[in-house]
């Protein structure tokens, strides 16, 4: 990949060469890992109860056949029992996956991805903001097809890009399916340190038509935000308007591919940190595409970079098939074109409709 030609999905994002290194495969864990889905740590044994097959009660215990008998502290005894297996069962599994971690008994993609952790770790740390902070309501999401490649594409808003992440988590945790959105990302996000790492973990990759294309032909489905920093970076007075969606590169890869476009509308995210401001002159001090400025940024300091908990819905649209055109259309600039109107405008209009249903921001 080190000398793969790295085609950019829009002008903003840059080729570089540490963003596309990958890591190496890891030992797979043996039998697939199934001691995961089986309890962790092999079998836990239950604590003895007074019900125990051939054991009669105690005198005075209670439970059925015995003085003193009390049938709801008997209930409760069990409940008790089940609760502590329960919990020995967390903790076992907990230990055996800390294990695998540091034996690295567990297996990563060509791309970096680590689906065990994702799974396990990165989801549940997203997800109390997903369900409680932002109320993440999900419409639509049958639309992303069952099986086979996919390619998602999303308007991008909010500064920071939570939008890509919650989205995620929408797919994660909502499709029947169970499927998993592989998210492209901008290479400043692979030059960050700790980003990097967990970046490559959750499934990210660089957004290459390159890399776009192999994940697609291996059915996976993928995720794409066309407006880059134009779109996450915008003042808040253009707020829900749609940046330009670069050179339509997204288009040409779900050609090649001959998967489907799927277009998502996210409402709930442009508020979360009004961009009242820019301060370009310190973003280019700091390499960065822009400084923001909010109500609460930087005048708060830290408690300033709190996002605003906004109510939010993501709907995934009608999917557009490609598998119909011939192989030379992914060359055709007028046919690239037309698609990529086709998704923007229709990306806006439901927008437009969902904006018109939201009674509140924050409700």
């Amino acid at each position: 990949m080190a000398d793969a030609k790295v085609i950019p999905f829009d002008d903003d994002r840059s080729r570089s060469a540490a963003a596309s290194s990958r890591p190496g495969r890891r030992r797979p864990l043996p039998g697939g890992g199934s001691r995961r889905r089986n309890g962790e740590g092999g079998a836990v044994s239950a604590l003895p109860g007074p019900q125990a097959a051939g054991e009669a009660p105690a005198p005075g215990a209670s439970g059925p056949g015995g003085p003193g008998t009390d049938a709801a502290g008997t209930e409760e005894a069990r409940a008790g029992v089940r609760g502590g297996s329960d919990w020995e069962r967390r903790l076992a599994g907990g230990l055996a996956f800390l294990r695998r971690r540091v034996t690295g008994e567990y297996e990563v993609d060509e791309f970096g991805y680590d689906e065990e952790l994702t799974d396990q770790v990165l989801m549940s740390l997203l997800r109390p903001l997903y369900d409680t902070y932002f109320r993440v309501e999900v419409k639509g999401i049958e639309n992303i097809p069952s099986e086979g490649g996919a390619l998602v594409v999303a308007n991008h808003s909010g500064v920071l890009p939570l939008d890509g992440l919650m989205m995620q988590v929408a797919v994660h945790d909502n499709h029947p399916a169970g499927r998993h959105l592989r998210l492209l990302a901008a290479d400043l996000v692979f030059m960050l340190p700790v980003v990097n790492e967990l970046a490559r973990k959750a499934g990210h990759t660089l957004a290459c038509a390159e890399d776009a294309e192999r994940l697609l032909q291996r059915g996976e489905v993928v995720g794409v935000m066309p407006e880059g920093f134009k779109g996450i970076g915008k003042p808040f007075s253009e707020r829900y308007k749609l940046q330009r969606f670069g050179r339509g590169g997204f288009v040409s890869t779900a050609l090649r591919a001959g998967a489907p476009i799927v277009p998502c509308s996210i409402v709930g995210a442009e508020e979360i940190y009004p961009m009242i401001g820019n301060v370009k002159t310190l973003a280019r001090v700091l390499g960065i595409p822009y400084f923001p400025v909010t109500p609460t940024f930087p005048w708060l300091g830290p408690l300033g970079a709190v996002p605003l908990p906004t109510k939010w819905t993501i709907q995934f649209g009608e999917p557009i098939p490609t598998d119909g055109f011939p192989l030379e259309a992914a060359e055709d600039p007028m046919l690239m074109f037309n698609l990529t109107d086709q998704v923007r405008e229709q990306i806006q209009h439901t927008l437009y409709k969902l904006l018109v249903q939201r009674r509140s921001v924050f409700f």
